[in-house]
């Protein structure tokens, strides 16, 4: 049997609005099937529009690509203007932020994703069930991944 994972007793974590996870340094928003949908809506946009003019194709395991937003050459979300300009329908990856698996796969990753992030190991106290909600998630609502290079197939 399995010990308690690191956060059984759950964990502080209030979103600022700092925005530093949404600013300054190159990373990848990865989207879901709902995340698209959700976000070509709010942008008035088609499916394959939207993914055409907000998105790019990460090159992943076994020549896969994932598909992640765009950002602006300083490295902002493409969405962000002075704050998030689709904070109603962010993407799963920002709305499950910091309950990510990469980061509460230990007490040493939180430790360290907590050093860029005013809002964790503060405010508000997230259940352990709370948690693994947000890992169900992203289980839930898998990443898009294609295989091989067809630019033409969006």
């Amino acid at each position: 049997m399995r010990g308690k994972p690191f956060y059984a007793d759950g964990l502080r974590f209030s979103c600022t609005r700092c925005s530093a996870c949404c600013r300054y340094e190159s990373g990848f928003v990865f989207l879901s099937e709902n995340d698209v949908k959700l976000l070509a809506a709010e942008c008035q946009m088609v499916y394959a529009d939207f993914v055409k003019t907000y998105c790019r194709w990460v090159p992943a395991v076994n020549g896969a690509e994932q598909l992640s937003l765009k950002e602006k050459a300083d490295f902002d979300c493409i969405f962000w203007k002075g704050g998030c300009s689709v904070y109603t329908a962010r993407p799963l990856q920002c709305r499950t932020f910091p309950f990510w698996p990469s980061i509460m796969g230990s007490a040493a990753s939180w430790k360290l994703a907590r050093s860029g992030c005013q809002g964790m190991d503060k405010g508000a106290l997230h259940s352990m069930e709370e948690i693994q909600s947000c890992l169900q998630k992203r289980i839930a609502e898998p990443v898009i991944v294609r295989k091989g290079q067809n630019p033409e197939a969006w």
